[in-house]
């Protein structure tokens, strides 16, 4: 099911020329306009169906620094910055606001976990912390249970998935951006070994630099390319209660459950310690390169077999520019959620917080999530195709990381100094075995 998601319309006319093409409506394309746009650059912006309707409109709306890949966090506090001040950026709601985020401590094992990443942490200087037993209750009341712990920032935040990425993208176009929706691309054509442009369903766009911000299509795209990005996808379940008095406002999660305060009143709830992995013919393509990251991630991942596989084999791996593409056969990823899954959430939830008791659920949806081997997202150009830079790969974070990760990628495409050290975001890493595995 589709969430009800900040309609944009599209422009009509289609440029013959502009200076970038970034192709995809998500929080990642939309920032990635945005600044390229605040800049003066020429843009434009391509979408094959909605802005923000897949998984950047489906995610569970957090926007912290707590808990992030130590790689991640310096993009991540550019990126809280910039949530900060991006109704006013943008001149709309997109329903940010500082509230603060808690994971919930279960056992000693779990408090000695976060106090590691605190340790890795400590050098950024953030006023995440650890809180003991006994003041767990203070953030958090109407528990009832007695957790172990909580690690706990305040200064970390919500916003709203199905308001943000559309109001970006009609600040971009307030700024000289084109957006254009229901205007898939096909493909990127080049000259003497560079980007020239593109060819959408509704012509060719001659342009000097692509952006591929595609989220869960990135791979697809890339293929048709000669270029091996590794990347999965992850079914993410999500449902959305009525407004609802009584429950904390600030966000938390545990092992078997999540929930935020939305601005319409109710709470947004998941499961934190469940996705669904299906199995389709990439998972035997790219066993070796998610192999580590299965192993560590085995008891939140839940392996299916089902249609998908035949969805997936069906669909075209090569193309060329003058036929339809696979971007135009299928305009919205749009699964149905687990509701096994949720249910199990809801029962959990329901179980730890009381309050939750009298929640009526208003719907249900799904997304599916990029993955990447390290779970750390692609940023800058990719070596080989002068012009071409990926943003992609963002693992279930892009929607917190998303405003920061366009800032930098219109950095990189500029040439400008980047606002933080791209290095650990190079594509590079996935061809010359440099990235991390996990352990």
């Amino acid at each position: 099911m589709l969430p009800p998601i900040d309609e944009v319309p599209g422009d009509q006319t289609v440029p013959r020329r502009t200076e970038v093409v970034v192709i995809g409506g998500g929080i990642a394309g939309v920032s990635t306009a945005f600044f390229l746009a605040e800049r003066g650059v020429p843009t434009v912006l391509c979408e094959k169906g909605r802005i923000g309707a897949e998984q950047s409109g489906r995610n569970w709306g957090w926007t912290r620094v707590m808990g992030r890949d130590p790689r991640e966090i310096p993009l991540a506090l550019e990126s809280l910055r910039l949530w900060r001040d991006m109704n006013r950026l943008t001149e709309a709601e997109t329903g940010f606001r500082q509230a603060g985020i808690a994971y919930l401590c279960a056992t000693d094992r779990d408090v000695a976990r976060y106090e590691e990443w605190l340790a890795h942490a400590r050098s950024f200087q953030l006023d995440s912390k650890l809180l003991p037993s006994d003041q767990v209750q203070s953030v958090l009341p109407g528990a009832s249970r007695r957790w172990a712990g909580a690690l706990y920032t305040a200064s970390d935040g919500r916003a709203e998935p199905q308001k943000a990425a559309p109001a970006i993208a009609a600040a971009a176009r307030r700024r000289g951006a084109v957006v254009l929706t229901d205007c898939a691309v096909r493909g990127v054509e080049t000259t003497a070994g560079r980007v020239s442009g593109v060819v959408t369903e509704r012509g060719r766009i001659d342009c000097s630099s692509v952006v591929l911000a595609g989220g869960a299509w990135s791979r697809l795209f890339c293929g048709n390319l000669g270029i091996h990005f590794p990347q999965l996808k992850v079914l993410g379940s999500v449902l959305r209660t009525q407004p609802l008095d009584g429950p904390p406002t600030v966000a938390a999660g545990a092992g078997d459950f999540a929930f935020r305060k939305r601005l319409d009143g109710g709470y947004t709830v998941a499961h934190r310690g469940a996705s669904v992995a299906e199995i389709v013919p990439d998972s035997f393509r790219l066993f070796f390169d998610f192999m580590p990251a299965l192993r560590v991630q085995w008891r939140e991942l839940r392996l299916r077999v089902g249609r998908r596989f035949l969805e997936e084999w069906r669909i075209p791996r090569r193309w060329a520019l003058d036929q339809v593409s696979p971007f135009e056969t299928v305009r919205t990823l749009d699964p149905a959620p687990t509701d096994s899954i949720l249910d199990e959430a809801e029962r959990n939830l329901v179980r730890n917080f009381p309050a939750f008791a009298g929640m009526q659920v208003a719907d249900r949806w799904a997304g599916l999530i990029d993955a990447t081997p390290d779970a750390v997202p692609a940023i800058g150009p990719v070596p080989g195709l002068p012009g071409f830079f990926l943003s992609t790969g963002y693992s279930g974070h892009g929607f917190g990381i998303g405003p920061a990760a366009g800032r930098l990628t219109a950095d990189l495409v500029m040439g400008a100094p980047p606002v933080v050290d791209p290095t650990p975001y190079r594509y590079e890493r996935f061809l010359d075995g440099s990235w991390p595995r996990p352990h």
